[in-house]
This record gives C-alpha cells, sequence and structure tokens, in this order.
C-alpha cells in the first residue's frame, strides 16, 4: 500500500525558498567565475583578418531522363486480365445433408 504525506503549506514553503535560493547562488557563481577567468565574448583586434570561409561547392548533374515507348530494351510487354471465375451456385439443404459425412 502506497502512504501519502501531507507536508503542510510551510514545507512546500520552505522548499521553494531553497530553491531559489541554490538558483541565485548559482547564477552568481558563474558571474564571478566569468569575471575573474575572462569568460565571455572577446572583442576582435582590428590587427587580425578576419577568417575566410571556403566557398560552397558547386555540383553540376546533367541528366537524359528520356523513356522511349519501348524502353525495356526494345521488347514489348503485353499484360492480358483474366476474367475473374464465375462463383458457384449456392447449395440447397438437401445437397448439404448428402455431402455431410456419415458416420
Amino acid at each position: 500500500m502506497s502512504e501519502e504525506s501531507n507536508d503542510g503549506t510551510w514545507s512546500g514553503l520552505v522548499k521553494t525558498i531553497v530553491g531559489t535560493v541554490g538558483t541565485i547562488v548559482t547564477a552568481g557563481g558563474a558571474y564571478i567565475g566569468s569575471q575573474m577567468f575572462g569568460g565571455g565574448d572577446e572583442k576582435a583586434d582590428a590587427a587580425q583578418p578576419a577568417a575566410v570561409t571556403a566557398p560552397a561547392p558547386v555540383i553540376n548533374i546533367t541528366t537524359n531522363n528520356q523513356q522511349n515507348a519501348n524502353s525495356a530494351g526494345g521488347k514489348t510487354v503485353i499484360i492480358k486480365e483474366k476474367a475473374a471465375p464465375a462463383k458457384p451456385k449456392a447449395k440447397t439443404a438437401k445437397e448439404e445433408l448428402e455431402e455431410a459425412p456419415k458416420w
């Protein structure tokens, strides 16, 4: 069986305050660390040339997608449809009794 506990409103408030303080401490530590160790965006010096990127490769693809009437190597393919087989006539009760296995 599972046991349920009611922590109450003060317990929920304490958890919220502890979470908020933890977030503030983490953000402050990150800020101080970036200030001490020079993290963040660095401005580019005017003496350094800008990085040159290579041009994108150009791919030329030319294809001939023409299809002839006899595209199967000069062979002509003929597909003939077969007619559906005729439905067998319904059996009468007398015929069904005659076909039933005899024990």
